[in-house]
């Protein structure tokens, strides 16, 4: 077990999560889901921004060209360059909400949602193309949570928080087919979350009420522990301008007596060896 965390951004976040590299404008971007935020942090200057969404917001990855995409509450937006608010695919269920989401390989974004009570079966995994086109690619999920590709993109990780498992898929052409078990997260240990997959194909995935983020070889093997000091790490992902730090949202949700860093932005300086990660084509 290794630790070696710093506290890059000190925050209150309810519900830190969906940490994403921008390499572009050199910062990290990252959410406050139910407090309805987009956060950004660049490293190199401490400068920070917090924009307020309007409604829950799942995710916020960067696009070509700038600007940009959102998973929200009632569907997927873009924000220009401009600050130009517009919605690309529109689609509000009642009780439903945005959860995690990755941009694959071929620049779409695959963008989960789940219920507001978390019921079994009411959230589901998207595929969401430039044009606004939608196509459902998992149904019956109850939390889709983190979702990442292989440095090749020949596989796809996928993470339903309450099966406490870490699938993998055989992908090809926006497709996928195959799912299989690559890890399970024992009782006690905590529920997997969101994850990120670095140059080696390992696969580092948090764990929600288990105070730690863990690496997974290809083959399925935990071969390393990073312990924090909250309860619940959220996601985690590579950035930095040569992709070797690791920076891990966390949450204050739902615990009694949150400790001191529930809700900030931590940090492993020098934890592995990040894979670029595309922009969304849109």
């Amino acid at each position: 077990m290794s630790a070696g965390y710093e506290v890059a951004v000190r925050a209150e976040a309810a519900l830190g999560e969906g940490p994403t590299w921008d390499p572009v404008g050199g910062r990290l971007l990252w959410i406050d889901i139910l407090g309805s935020r987009v956060h950004t942090y660049e490293p190199g200057s401490g400068r920070r921004t917090v924009r307020v969404t309007g409604q829950h917001v799942g995710a916020v990855k960067p696009r070509v060209g700038g600007g940009l995409v959102l998973n929200l509450r009632d569907g997927v937006a873009l924000l220009d360059p401009d600050d130009t608010f517009r919605w690309l695919h529109h689609e509000p269920v009642p009780g439903r909400r945005a959860n995690d989401a990755a941009v694959a390989p071929d620049g779409a974004l695959w963008a989960g949602t789940m219920r507001y009570d978390e019921a079994p079966g009411g959230g589901s995994l998207s595929r969401i193309t430039g044009d606004g086109a939608a196509h459902t690619v998992l149904d019956d999920v109850t939390i889709s949570n983190g979702t990442g590709w292989s440095p090749d993109g020949r596989l796809m990780y996928y993470v339903d928080t309450p099966t406490r498992r870490v699938d993998v898929f055989d992908h090809r052409d926006g497709r996928i087919s195959g799912r299989r078990t690559l890890a399970v997260v024992e009782d006690g240990a905590g529920f997997p979350d969101g994850l990120t997959v670095d140059a080696d194909g390992c696969v580092w995935v948090a764990l929600w009420d288990g105070a730690a983020v863990r690496r997974y070889t290809p083959g399925g093997d935990l071969d390393r522990v990073v312990a924090l000091p909250v309860p619940r790490p959220t996601a985690c992902a590579f950035g930095g301008p040569d992709l070797t730090d690791l920076y891990v949202t966390t949450a204050a949700t739902g615990l009694a007596a949150p400790p001191p860093l529930a809700g900030s932005l931590l940090v492993v300086p020098g934890a592995g060896h990040g894979a670029a990660q595309p922009a969304f084509a849109g």
